[in-house]
């Protein structure tokens, strides 16, 4: 898995660099938090099927 990603920011309103900042095994399955680059946004996926960011 990559370090860093390209996502919508809502804070920034534009696709910006997201990058990894942690990542844990859990019973749901791999959860990993991507921040912003620019302004710290963060959210977090579950084996890519969970995203916070789509509930925002």
């Amino acid at each position: 898995m990559s370090l860093e990603l390209e996502h919508y920011c809502p804070k920034c309103e534009e696709y910006s660099e997201f990058w990894k900042v942690a990542s844990t095994r859990m019973h749901l399955g791999q959860k990993v938090k991507w921040h912003c680059g620019e302004c710290d946004y963060g959210f977090v996926r579950i084996d890519g099927e969970v995203d916070t960011a789509q509930s925002a």
